[in-house]
């Protein structure tokens, strides 16, 4: 399939909310956050290397209260909370599909074979792996807060300046299991639980469709969510939330039984509710003004505080 030719396939099935029109002297959010001094790349990069950022003051508050923001969002629709490890084993990376397929997009403790989680999906899903579970427990919810380290290898240029692309980032995932015949129904509802989140933050957003040549091996049907970043005139993805079937379940061994007592297998369903880079970059870009950045009024309980 030639380049570029799935994702012009992929479907954009709804957009909402008005683009802001913040005029030439809008700056990207790498300039604002420099002049503001709230996340500090150069830092990071002394620390220990490029897309590693230090997030400082306001920043790191702004950061800490999306982070509790997102999880009372998901504790509040009936996802249990879950703190999970961040690094999982081979049989864990195994189960939900990592491994071998990202195998060399994962960071590798090689002398305890562990793996730095690139998703909180990855632990949270294994959480039910060699487990049969009762059919009055679906739909079974977890919601878990972690960092994510991803290699990202190959990725360079002016599309991953910033906050675009890291190698450490935070996100708070969202995960189901659900009987095979709720599945889909399932899946709608978690696509509306974050385009809620989005609504509230009053960033706007398209949701795509994705074709079948963009889909990760694991998934039957993936939900890309993209907020507009209006000093980069450009649509971020911020989140996917996906339909894995019997896929997973059938490497974990996730099963249950049915009413005629036959064991049969889960389905899993997982989603960012939020990835937190981008949500940054388009709030920064989007509220900023001529006296600095607004803070959404949802989140101002949260930072503690309205303007940067």
């Amino acid at each position: 399939m030639p380049a570029g030719t799935c994702e012009e396939d992929n479907k954009i099935i709804s957009q909402e909310g008005k683009l802001p029109n913040l005029g030439e002297n809008a700056k990207p959010h790498w300039e604002l956050v420099a002049e503001k001094n709230i996340i500090d790349f150069e830092l990071g990069v002394k620390i220990t290397g490029a897309g590693f950022p230090v997030y400082r003051g306001k920043g790191a508050r702004l950061q800490r209260g999306l982070i509790n923001y997102f999880l009372d969002k998901n504790t509040a629709a009936g996802y249990e909370e879950i703190m999970p490890p961040h690094l999982v084993n081979e049989a864990s990376g195994f189960g939900t599909g990592q491994l071998p397929d990202k195998e060399g997009q994962m960071y590798h403790a090689t002398e305890d074979n562990l793996y730095l989680i690139p998703t909180a999906e990855v632990p949270v899903t294994n959480i039910f792996r060699d487990v049969i579970v009762k059919k009055e427990d679906f739909p079974i919810k977890c919601t878990a807060y972690t960092p994510c380290f991803r290699r990202e290898a190959g990725s360079y240029g002016k599309d991953v300046r910033g906050l675009n692309r890291l190698h450490q980032f935070d996100k708070v995932e969202i995960v189901q299991i659900q009987h095979p015949d709720e599945s889909y129904k399932t899946l709608d509802i978690m696509v509306e639980h974050v385009a809620n989140i989005l609504r509230e933050l009053a960033l706007p957003f398209r949701i795509l469709k994705l074709c079948g040549g963009d889909l990760s091996f694991t998934s039957a049907l993936t939900f890309d969510f993209e907020v507009y970043s209006a000093a980069q005139d450009k649509w971020l993805e911020v989140s996917s939330v996906s339909n894995f079937e019997s896929y997973q379940s059938n490497r974990l061994k996730l099963r249950f039984k049915d009413d005629d007592k036959k064991t049969k297998l889960c389905h899993s369903l997982n989603g960012s509710s939020l990835a937190l880079p981008r949500i940054m970059a388009a709030l920064l870009e989007n509220y900023q003004d001529a006296d600095g950045i607004n803070i959404p009024d949802v989140l101002v309980p949260y930072c503690g505080f309205d303007k940067i």
